[in-house]
């Protein structure tokens, strides 16, 4: 890194990178100053072999607690509306990484801190962790993209619920919803990071990445549209060799025969 973050504790580690969000004396909050960190983290990452990143929170009661209160309490409409464009810029920045994203949620995720977790691409959470939007109790909507990332996460249905509720759901039932990916015993957070990321960090780098901007096409616009983002992507894997050459190894090696043996290039059930 070029200069020490102030909230960021970067841990590189191979092709993975451990960043815990440290603001511990305040519950983990996204503010402005973490946020221009986060932004500086990406750029600075994706110069480097890191493939993949681990978030995580400081202590052991919460991954992010939301969005910082103090801060948001000095605004009014304008400086709201401002708020509310930098850290919906910040999940968009996220979203657009050609990295990996991994939310390792290790308690508390709440609020901005659930906004943050559903713009990373996998989410781990132990079985205590506590996952929602409680905005409405304290007067106010989702102001980080909760709004418009849910339903696409969980439906229209179950996301109004949700929303309106300020319910916070625990590890199973937040997985059994389809609000992460997996959850794992309170000491396990780490082992189950790298379980998800094994099948994952084994494909090529370039094809992950037009992979997720061809995902997140399915949020906005039309199915033409998305159809058509898609085809784009795929086209660009084609800038690259490793297909063909893999192709060109397995005719050599008489594995491919016909089309149905496609199945021994890609693998089995894992």
């Amino acid at each position: 890194m070029n200069e020490p973050f102030k909230h960021l504790m970067v841990e590189p580690n191979g092709n993975v990178c451990r960043v815990t969000i440290h603001r511990p004396r305040d519950r983990n909050a996204i503010n402005s100053e973490l946020m221009a960190e986060m932004t500086r983290l990406l750029d600075e990452l994706e110069r480097t072999d890191v493939r993949a990143v681990m978030f995580t929170g400081a202590g052991d009661t919460h991954f992010i607690g939301g969005a910082d209160g103090i801060e948001m309490m000095q605004c009014d409409k304008k400086a709201a509306s401002a708020f509310s464009a930098r850290i919906q810029g910040l999940f968009i920045r996220m979203e657009a990484s050609p990295l990996i994203l991994v939310a390792a949620i290790n308690g508390l995720c709440f609020g901005g801190g659930f906004e943050f977790a559903m713009a990373c691409d996998l989410r781990v959470a132990t079985e205590d962790a506590r996952i929602g939007l409680p905005e409405v109790k304290v007067g106010l909507i989702p102001g980080g993209g909760g709004t418009q990332r849910l339903p696409r996460l969980v439906g229209s249905g179950r996301a109004m619920e949700m929303i309106l509720s300020g319910r916070l759901y625990k590890g199973l039932e937040a997985a059994e919803m389809g609000l992460v990916h997996s959850v794992v015993k309170k000491d396990g957070l780490q082992e189950g990071v790298e379980k998800l990321l094994k099948p994952v960090l084994r494909q090529p780098q370039y094809a992950l990445s037009l992979a997720k901007q061809a995902v997140h096409a399915s949020r906005s616009g039309s199915l033409a549209q998305g159809m058509k983002i898609e085809g784009e992507q795929f086209s660009r894997c084609f800038d690259h060799d490793f297909f063909r050459d893999l192709m060109k190894k397995q005719l050599r090696q008489g594995v491919l025969e016909t089309t149905a043996d496609m199945s021994q290039l890609v693998g089995g059930a894992e």
